[in-house]
């Protein structure tokens, strides 16, 4: 088991109730102390079937030769699960499983995080609601134009598991395995009131008198991402005993994090940093709801990585590796989102989040729903004096872009996003295309 998060931890319980020690074992980006005990394995094995808490079947190399585990691939070492492997002989199997979909869950977009207020709330430290009013057009006037709009509630429900399938070779020169996902998507219901008036910031509350036509938006429909993955490993000990290659390459639509685009970067947010203090956000979500028909629109990334280990001697053995991926919002649904920015936000009270307008150039130039990539390389040297003590140095380099155009450069001009008006007007204003950072890592690892 781990105590106190993945990097391990824990405090004394003594300690703690007689107030020498605080009971959080640290505190994250939402300002909430965390205090808990993580499982890491714990399953039973019994003729074919595997029940519990254990590494997802769908993953492949898994960042098997890395540290910091930076490229882009599927790699969620702990969830709960049931399956089943049947054994098919000469090395085949085949295996279908039920996985928890909390850990395989990139949230659908949102633009803000408080859907009753007029300006957003920056202090919202509830993680719940950061992702879940999403607006939508609820009414219009007498000449057709959107004139009221409501908030759907975008927070996903655990409903069904995520089901996996995965087909597996493992023979004496290495191995393959084909894997396959299914994922349920799901939103709530619109707001149970007339909705609001574009106005100011998010508008002022509507009444049955006002505002135009009031409509029911249909419900939005479950919808079902997916996700398939091919990988090999090839041993090579004719160049040196231990020494192997892996290449890998994942597709989703629907279900981002089987790709593993964002798998270091996380996804308990539709927009965490990949580099600290970065030029520019990237944005992960599964799928937005398009603000006009109530319904999901699905997004699909790409990602391809490969690793190499070669060992120089039996104490010395190094790694090399790198990973490409690509993140593609679903066709039209960044427009959509730009035109209800026009009606209900043209002030920009949504911040970095925020789309703009259609045609104007802060539209052009904002971040939120962008096309990006992703690009990593690196590689490491680790010693082993005695069996089971590794001490290691390693080293990569991520650089992540926009696929078109430019993008604006926060790190350089970070009031750009209050400055709407006068960027459309032509206002100066800092942009880039990419953003990318160095990292060293030393190790000191000792198995027992």
């Amino acid at each position: 088991y781990r105590s106190g998060g993945p990097y391990g931890g824990g405090t004394s319980g003594t300690q703690q109730r007689i107030g020498q020690a605080y009971a959080a074992l640290g505190v994250d980006q939402f300002g909430r102390g965390q205090s808990y005990m993580n499982v890491d394995k714990a399953f039973i094995q019994f003729a074919g079937l595997t029940a519990g808490r254990a590494s997802s079947f769908f993953d492949f190399y898994a960042h098997d030769f890395e540290f910091t585990g930076a490229t882009a691939g599927s790699d969620v070492f702990s969830t709960n699960l049931l399956a089943y492997t049947a054994t098919l002989g000469n090395g085949l199997s085949a295996t279908i499983s039920a996985e928890d979909p909390i850990f395989r869950r990139t949230g659908l977009f949102s633009p803000t995080v408080n859907a009753a207020n007029v300006t957003v709330n920056a202090a919202v430290t509830n993680f719940g609601i950061t992702n879940s009013p999403i607006p939508v057009i609820t009414g219009f006037n007498a000449a057709g134009a959107p004139s009221r709009f409501n908030f759907v509630d975008g927070i996903e429900k655990s409903r069904l598991p995520d089901f996996v399938g995965v087909l597996r070779l493992d023979q004496a020169w290495g191995s393959a395995q084909v894997s396959a996902a299914v994922h349920e998507l799901n939103a709530n219901n619109v707001q149970n009131t007339l909705g609001f008036i574009p106005g100011a910031g998010l508008g002022t509350a509507a009444t049955a008198t006002t505002g135009g036509s009031n409509v029911s938006i249909p419900h939005t429909n479950t919808a079902y991402g997916f996700a398939v993955q091919g990988g090999i490993k090839v041993n090579a000990p004719f160049i040196a005993p231990g020494d192997a290659l892996y290449v890998q390459a994942a597709y989703s639509n629907g279900a981002q994090i089987y790709s593993g685009y964002s798998s270091y970067s996380g996804t308990y947010a539709q927009n965490p940093a990949t580099i600290q203090g970065q030029k520019f956000s990237q944005y992960f979500s599964d799928a937005q709801v398009n603000p006009f028909t109530g319904q999901l629109e699905l997004n699909d990334n790409v990602t391809v990585s490969a690793a190499y280990l070669h060992y120089w001697s039996p104490e010395w053995r190094s790694a090399f590796f790198g990973s490409y991926g690509e993140q593609n919002f679903a066709r039209g649904s960044r427009l959509a989102q730009g035109q209800i920015f026009n009606i209900i936000n043209p002030n920009n009270s949504f911040g970095a989040n925020g789309v703009g307008t259609p045609g104007t150039r802060f539209y052009a130039l904002s971040q939120a729903l962008r096309d990006t990539y992703q690009f990593v390389a690196g590689a490491n040297i680790i010693w082993s004096p005695v069996k089971d003590l590794d001490i290691g140095l390693e080293g990569l380099y991520t650089q992540i872009g926009v696929k078109n155009g430019r993008v604006i450069d926060v790190d350089k001009d970070p009031t750009a996003y209050s400055r709407v008006a006068a960027i459309n007007a032509g206002g100066l204003v800092r942009t880039t295309t990419s953003d990318g950072v160095s990292q060293i890592r030393i190790r000191v690892q000792r198995d027992f």
